[in-house]
């Protein structure tokens, strides 16, 4: 048996730090540990009760929350956006927060780490993810932390898959989250 966890990765843009984190931590995971780098979240329509209604559920919502359904913890990427984590996290929180006391976020635990240009490592976003998270149902764990800062000058010729500090950093996340996982049948 194995330990599921879904990467969800807040920023969109092509040669993003945070994309790369992520596959730093997908490189990097520990044997018996598979992270799956969701991809599509920009396909997922904001969220809109209206429209989250049985036959209803747009297919990009649908896939994430299958994806989400057979993960047994999220490892979620967060840059900072004027102070705050970016909208397209915050609608992937609040998809996999519902339906309302069912989501599938529900009792599973959830880390929030990630890398920004500013000096602290988008704290403020990463703080806002785990406050969210945890609103949403998730176990979030507060002391599986890493913030990165100065990522354009840190990653502009080393990936972070690279990088001895942030493998280690992202290695002892890992290892935290992994043991507060309940692994799934394969």
């Amino acid at each position: 048996m194995s330990v599921r966890i879904l990467a969800l990765v807040g920023s969109l843009r092509a040669g993003s730090h945070n994309r790369q984190l992520a596959e730093a931590a997908v490189k990097h995971a520990p044997a018996g540990v598979e992270i799956e780098l969701f991809e599509g979240l920009a396909e997922v329509p904001f969220y809109n009760e209206d429209i989250d209604v049985e036959g209803g559920v747009p297919d990009s919502a649908a896939r994430l929350r299958a994806a989400a359904g057979q993960a047994d913890g999220f490892l979620l990427f967060s840059p900072e956006y004027n102070g705050t984590m970016p909208a397209v996290l915050k609608n992937a929180i609040d998809w996999l927060s519902r339906p309302y006391g069912a989501g599938a976020l529900g009792g599973k635990p959830v880390a929030v780490v990630g890398t920004a240009f500013g000096q602290f490592g988008g704290v403020w976003a990463q703080d806002e993810a785990r406050k969210a998270a945890g609103i949403a149902g998730g176990a979030v764990l507060e002391d599986a932390r890493l913030s990165i800062p100065g990522s354009v000058t840190r990653f502009a010729e080393t990936h972070p898959a690279d990088d001895a500090e942030v493998v280690t950093g992202l290695t002892e996340v890992l290892r935290q989250l992994t043991s507060q996982a309940a692994p799934t049948a394969a």
